[in-house]
């Protein structure tokens, strides 16, 4: 009994010696753990203190009450809003117009793109006919282009288009918009990526039960798009929020221009002195694209993955 009793206790002693030494055992050395792992923290801290730094003196400028590029830091000595009374008092341009100008823009490319690309993307993916490869190849090329390349030509013809109609000409928001609708299908690629996701096994089974195409891209498809249709749909946004070369050609007078154009136009004027202003203009442009970011937040990652899944 009592060599039994002895047995188990060494037994015991050995199980609770291995459970106290395994831990240090499966601890990783830390050159090993900065070699797999470590390395990749400090490249993301660098990353996130590369991107914060022009953010911080941007919002550090809107706060300085002098406005001069010599007295602004990074982290602000005086904290003041007067630059955005100053901005929102219109002493240096109507910038509430410019605001909504801004807004309308966007809103209405932005929808009308993602509506065509949409479209779009449904023909090349759920439809075969004849030259439909030859039609995504020629898109995926245009998209190459940069559109400096193609200003001179939509000046020309948006200029001709306003002799006849002067609503939709130079100088006018409505012109405007239809010269960006020249990217309407830029998110084609993107969606129809999605499509090819979703089982054509859906669409046979909707057309059995008397579906026409429309009811079946609008009451089946369509709501399973809505990530990709969010992350499509901030990314046209983005764009047309910061377009600056069109408007500054399309867009003359003060009561037509964008933020780019108007903020850009204000600072031109004195470089220095404006800088403050400038600033301020600049953190209110990124609110409704912040607010949008977070109101899409959720469908932000599956939409960008899921177009990527298959071309």
């Amino acid at each position: 009994m009592t060599e039994a009793k002895t047995a188990a206790t060494r037994t015991a002693s050995r199980s609770t010696g291995a459970s106290e030494t395994e831990p240090k055992q499966n601890r990783m050395p830390l050159g090993r753990w900065f070699r797999e792992i470590g390395w990749r923290h400090v490249v993301g801290v660098l990353a996130l203190m590369f991107a914060a730094f022009p953010i911080l003196y941007v919002i550090s400028a809107s706060l300085n009450p002098l406005g001069t590029v010599a007295s602004t830091s990074l982290i602000p000595t005086r904290v003041s809003l007067v630059n955005y009374q100053t901005l929102l008092g219109g002493d240096k341009g109507p910038f509430t117009r410019w605001y909504l100008n801004t807004m309308i823009v966007c809103a209405v490319v932005a929808a009308a793109q993602i509506f065509f690309s949409v479209l779009a993307a449904y023909a090349f993916s759920r439809f075969r006919f004849k030259g439909r490869r030859g039609g995504l190849l020629a898109l995926l090329l245009i998209m190459m282009f940069p559109t400096t390349l193609s200003m001179i030509a939509i000046y020309n013809m948006i200029s001709g288009i306003g002799d006849v109609l002067p609503a939709i000409g130079l100088n006018t928001l409505l012109g405007y918009c239809l010269a960006l609708m020249g990217g309407a299908l830029g998110q084609v690629w993107l969606i129809k990526g999605t499509f090819d996701t979703i089982p054509k096994e859906l669409d046979e089974a909707a057309t059995l039960d008397g579906c026409t195409h429309w009811q079946v891209f609008y009451r089946i498809l369509l709501p399973s798009l809505k990530p990709i249709l969010a992350t499509t749909f901030l990314l046209a946004f983005v764009g047309i929020i910061s377009e600056f070369l069109l408007g500054s050609i399309f867009l003359t007078d003060d009561s037509k221009k964008t933020l780019a154009v108007g903020l850009y136009g204000m600072l031109s004027g004195d470089r220095s002195n404006n800088l403050g202003v400038f600033a301020a203009g600049s953190v209110m442009t990124m609110v409704p694209v912040i607010a949008l970011f977070q109101y899409l937040q959720k469908y932000i990652v599956g939409g960008a993955t899921a177009g990527a899944v298959k071309g």
